[in-house]
């Protein structure tokens, strides 16, 4: 564990449990916690220790919300798997693609969908509210599984903000899903991209794990208490939640591109 004060762990770990709730009801819990990883680690501590950490923690968090997710919301968990393993395939091209160039050029482009996202679901009341009755085709969970699972995967190894808010406007719009049920089946393929990367930073040796161990009991407790909120307040709270995170992503990024 690195020698840092009591005070930036309590820090730590109530960054953790907030970032466990944002995560659990809409994903993006990420622009909360590694933010507050780089900044609580000692000066000069290579950044790969913060991502791994930041992995460990995250993964429990997680778990806890999908399990939670899976015993009470309508969760196809074999079609959520399968999505997660194309984004486990999607999230390795692209930490090794990120390995040999500079992400900077394609956050404007986030930023550009972000927005765009933000405008249709503030102008689309209902998007995401209720599902649809009607059965999911065949070519619809291969989009998924290609978009959702691939796509995003790839993009969460090549720059990772917000890979779970994606994913919920992903399979809300693919699959046709209400936003709970987004909610939960995008924290099943977390677990599965979550699983990848740590084993990664672990095999590398860039994870403190008695600080992770410490902090994942916090995000796991956030994470749990997220999953049950957005089960008991429904789509209208998680759409709200999730306009909020969505313009914290751009703003965060923004500010990455161009101030920072």
């Amino acid at each position: 564990m690195p020698d840092i004060s009591l005070t930036i762990v309590v820090v730590l770990c109530l960054a953790s449990l907030a970032a466990g709730w944002i995560d659990a009801v809409v994903g993006g819990g990420g622009l909360l916690l590694l933010p507050a990883m780089l900044l609580g680690l000692p000066g000069g501590t290579p950044a790969a220790y913060a991502l791994g950490t930041n992995k460990a923690v995250a993964i429990v968090g997680t778990t806890g919300a999908a399990v939670t997710y899976a015993r009470k919301a309508p969760v196809d968990v074999r079609l959520a798997v399968r999505i997660g393993l194309a984004a486990l395939a999607g999230s390795t091209a692209g930490a090794f693609v990120a390995a040999g160039m500079s992400t900077d050029v394609l956050k404007p482009v986030v930023m550009a969908v972000l927005l765009g996202v933000g405008t249709f679901v503030m102008l689309r009341p209902a998007f995401g509210t209720a599902p649809s009755t009607e059965p999911v085709s065949a070519r619809r969970v291969l989009a998924a599984i290609g978009l959702a699972g691939l796509g995003i995967g790839f993009y969460d190894g090549l720059i990772g903000p917000g890979t779970g808010t994606f994913l919920v406007l992903a399979l809300t719009a693919l699959l046709h899903f209400d936003l709970v049920t987004a909610s939960a089946t995008a924290k099943i393929v977390n677990c599965c991209t979550n699983a990848g990367a740590l084993a990664t930073f672990a095999w590398k040796g860039t994870v403190y794990w008695q600080l992770a161990a410490l902090m994942a009991v916090f995000n796991l407790v956030g994470g749990m208490v997220g999953a049950h909120t957005a089960l008991k307040k429904g789509s209208g709270f998680v759409r709200v939640v999730l306009l909020t995170v969505v313009f914290a992503l751009v703003a965060n990024l923004a500010y990455q591109q161009w101030i920072a």
